[in-house]
Order: C-alpha cells, then sequence, then structure tokens
C-alpha cells in the first residue's frame, strides 16, 4: 500500500494582535478583528496548502477574552495553536487602523507590553520539530537585542539540521531604536535565509538604495537564491537570476493594501513547498494578492 504524503510542519512566528479598522475620516464605530503580519500570512498559507500542511503559530497571548477571540479566529482557520503559551500577566497588542480613498493605510500601535514579547522566554522549544520557519523583521523588532542573538542562533542549529528558514524584512521604522539597528539586524536574519520575500520599497528605505538591481544584487550577495523581491502592482522578481516571470497585471480595483505582501507570502510559500517552481510560485502570490487589495480588511471570508 503507498504511504500518504508526509504533512509538512510548518512555523509562523509573531504577534497576533487585535485590530480596529476604520473605513474613513471620522468615523468611530470600528471593526473588530485579529491580524498581524505573519499571522496573515500564516492563515492564507493554510488556505492554500489546506491538509498538506500542518501551520502553527508561535507566539504568547494572554488569558483574557481578547485572547481566547484570538485564538479561536485562528483555530477556525486551521491554525494550530499548540506552540503559544499563556501569560496571565500580559494582554495582545493592539492597533488602528485606517485607509485613504487610493487604499493606503495608517497605522496606530499600542504593543509595548504585549504578551508576544515575551514569546520565547521559556526557551524555544515551540520551534522544535519544525520543517519551515516563517518570521518577519516585525517579529525581530518586538523581541529584546539579547533575545533576537538567541533566536539567531536557535535558527542557524536548526537549519543544520535541515529545517528552513523564510523571512521578510518587512521594514516599520517606528519599531527599531535607529535604522542602523534595522540594518544590522535584518541583513543577519538575510544570511540565516533560505526562501527570502522581500519587498522593494521596505529594502530601499532601510539600505538607502533607489535601483532595483542594487537592491537584487545585494540580496543576492546574502546567499539568496530562492523567492522573491515583491514590487507591489509591476509583480515581483525572482531572486535567481536564471528565473524570469510574468507579465503581472496590476489589480483591477485596490480598496485597501492591508495584508497584500503578507496574503503574496502565503500563497507564494504554499506553491513552492508543494514543488512548484519559482515562476510558478510568484504567479500564484501576486494573483492572491491581487484579489486581497480588492476587499477591506486583512482576510474575506473563506468559502
Amino acid at each position: 500500500m503507498q504511504e500518504p504524503p508526509r504533512v509538512l510542519r510548518i512555523g509562523c512566528v509573531g504577534e497576533a494582535m487585535i485590530e480596529l479598522s476604520f473605513s474613513g475620516p471620522g468615523q468611530t464605530d470600528p471593526r473588530i478583528a485579529y491580524a498581524g503580519d505573519t499571522l496573515n500570512t500564516a492563515i492564507y498559507l493554510k488556505r492554500a496548502m489546506g491538509g498538506a500542511a500542518a501551520v502553527s503559530y508561535v507566539t504568547a497571548m494572554g488569558t483574557d477574552p481578547f485572547s481566547d477571540a484570538a485564538l479561536a479566529f485562528m483555530t477556525a482557520e486551521g491554525i494550530d495553536c499548540a506552540r503559544i503559551p499563556r501569560d496571565p500577566a500580559r494582554l495582545p497588542g493592539l492597533y488602528a487602523i485606517t485607509t485613504d480613498p487610493a487604499g493606503e493605510r495608517s497605522f496606530h500601535y499600542w504593543r509595548e507590553a504585549s504578551a508576544a514579547r515575551r514569546m520565547f522566554d521559556a526557551g524555544f522549544g515551540a520551534l522544535d520539530g519544525l520543517d519551515v520557519v516563517y518570521l518577519s523583521a516585525i517579529t525581530l523588532a518586538i523581541l529584546t537585542p539579547e533575545m533576537r542573538a538567541a533566536l539567531a542562533a536557535r535558527l542557524a542549529d536548526l537549519r543544520a539540521q535541515g529545517m528552513r528558514v523564510a523571512f521578510d524584512s518587512n521594514w516599520r521604522p517606528r519599531l527599531w531604536p535607529s535604522v542602523a539597528a534595522g540594518r544590522d539586524w535584518i541583513a543577519r536574519f538575510w544570511r540565516l535565509t533560505d526562501i527570502g520575500l522581500p519587498s522593494v520599497d521596505d529594502e530601499q528605505a532601510l539600505f538607502g538604495e533607489s535601483d532595483e538591481a542594487a537592491t537584487l544584487a545585494r540580496l543576492r550577495g546574502y546567499g539568496l537564491t530562492q523567492g522573491a523581491l515583491k514590487r507591489g502592482a509591476r509583480g515581483p522578481v525572482a531572486l535567481d537570476p536564471a528565473v524570469t516571470g510574468g507579465p503581472f497585471p496590476p489589480a483591477a480595483r485596490v480598496v485597501d493594501t492591508t495584508a497584500a505582501g503578507d496574503s503574496f507570502n502565503g500563497a507564494f510559500l504554499a506553491a513552492s513547498l508543494a514543488g512548484q517552481d519559482t515562476a510558478a510560485a510568484m504567479a500564484a502570490g501576486h494573483a492572491m494578492a491581487r484579489e486581497v487589495v480588492g476587499f477591506r480588511g486583512a482576510f474575506r471570508a473563506w468559502a
């Protein structure tokens, strides 16, 4: 009898936050949801892979009703929450989001004392047994420098044992003490990365580049050949210079760019981890992002 295909074990590491979404200026009755960059990617990844992958979220949550609701939401999306410790002394992070008529976003955060900042206080056991770990620079930013260094060392050990790391630099300057600090840490984690999912705007803002070729050369200089540089409506370009893709049509309608990059990452990873080539993975990611920018919020109800 033929054995069933092995289920991939994927862990997405970051912060699940309470989202207050305001559709326009002066609105006082926000929509409440649960999101976060790596959580968004985890959900789109699980939706795309279904039973072919066990997708876990790695974070820490409180014991309050909002944490309970966030965990219930993740569980309903098929996300494994068994690797999430509960901290009775802390709450989830909170952010408010508004969008302008062009769909561009503005954020206001309350996350300094969130439980996720302490997710690895008891060690890195939540990463054990995973085939792939996905994280972002936002994940790094909420950790102390000492914990970032310990995480880097642990990921290096796990990579040596065969685990793969996927990373998105997702640069948010307000989360970092300085541009120099962000640049140093993000470059360090790029060197630990197997599947790179950067955005051109983030990379150029952080590293002071204005030329896309220079950005690609730097990323490839870290040893990155698997993954794609996201370029918004223009579509992605492969990190492997031998791979071509496209054309990538822009979205027919842009309502809200929330989770455009996160959904691209989820669909790209799903295709890539299922064995599709980079060109096909880029097409899948771009198609998902084109769909996501056509509705408000990070997620649409899943049929």
